[in-house]
């Protein structure tokens, strides 16, 4: 903690940080992810637009609309001119440019977009004081529209464990019926854990120890403490996510749930990096 810091002060400041962290992440997780995945963006988009086509014939699922029919009968029309359109103008454009509009399109996901409005929120001190003021104090968002949000981005983590172990119990149950189950190559398995807990805290630490010795990286130690661990740790549960937005077969989500469940086994090893980071930390303070 800096001079004058309370242990409150300190965590929140961190918790800052982490989440500055997680946005870029995850923005460029979802904007990459796919891709590597899919092994071709094309044929993923119209793999979707195929779904999306023979969306009435199927049973309603997580994604069947709300809208009643011609609601979505002219929503529908509605995108499909606008879509004819703005293909119409994009292969007017030149193969670079076409490139750079995908390339920056892939990026417009929902993590960047919910950063964005955040930022563009907590920015605005007439917004900002009616999402996340005391209702008594004119936050009359809050009570039942910024709460309700919070509760929801809580329940990711918790979520997505059980997605997690959902995937898991039925893999094993389909191993066990001698069923294709997924597999971990122990290769791969190995060399990521081996990177995220042993390779980025080695470079990461003493890195990060440097530029904070310099004056680099500013006077705050807790910024020092959280850079030195933003690339440590086992694989994020969001991949499952990223497996389900970019329409993974059933193997290869029970191959990621698996891949977790081993990771997470071996977590403890992080805290091999957290003392690395406090003891460096202090030592570039000086203490």
């Amino acid at each position: 903690m800096g001079n004058g810091d309370t242990a409150s002060e300190a965590v929140g400041r961190a918790k800052s940080y982490f989440l500055i962290n997680a946005m870029v992440s995850n923005s460029l997780t979802f904007a990459l992810g796919p891709k590597l995945l899919n092994g071709n963006e094309e044929d993923g988009e119209e793999k979707q637009g195929d779904d999306e086509s023979d969306g009435e014939e199927e049973e309603a699922n997580e994604q069947t609309s709300l809208l009643p029919d011609h609601v979505q009968h002219e929503g529908g029309k509605a995108a499909a001119r606008t879509g004819k359109h703005a293909k119409h103008y994009y292969k007017k454009l030149h193969p670079w440019m076409q490139e750079a509009i995908k390339f920056s399109y892939s990026f417009l996901n929902a993590p960047l977009i919910g950063a964005v409005i955040g930022a563009f929120i907590g920015l605005t001190p007439p917004l900002k004081k009616a999402f996340f003021a005391d209702p008594k104090e004119g936050g009359f968002f809050k009570a039942w529209l910024t709460t309700s949000l919070e509760n929801v981005g809580e329940l990711f983590a918790a979520l997505q464990v059980i997605v997690v172990g959902v995937k898991l119990a039925s893999a094993m149950r389909k191993s066990r019926r001698g069923e294709e189950s997924g597999d971990v190559p122990m290769m791969p398995l190995f060399i990521v854990n081996f990177m995220r807990h042993i390779i980025w805290p080695a470079i990461s630490i003493p890195l990060m120890w440097y530029l904070a010795k310099r004056g680099t990286l500013g006077q705050d130690p807790i910024l020092w403490f959280c850079m030195m661990l933003f690339a440590v740790g086992s694989p994020a549960m969001k991949l499952t996510a990223l497996a389900d937005c970019s329409g993974a077969s059933n193997k290869e989500k029970m191959s990621i749930a698996k891949f977790l469940t081993i990771s997470y086994l071996i977590s403890p090893l992080i805290c091999l990096a957290v003392v690395g980071s406090l003891k460096a930390t202090q030592a570039a303070q000086g203490s």
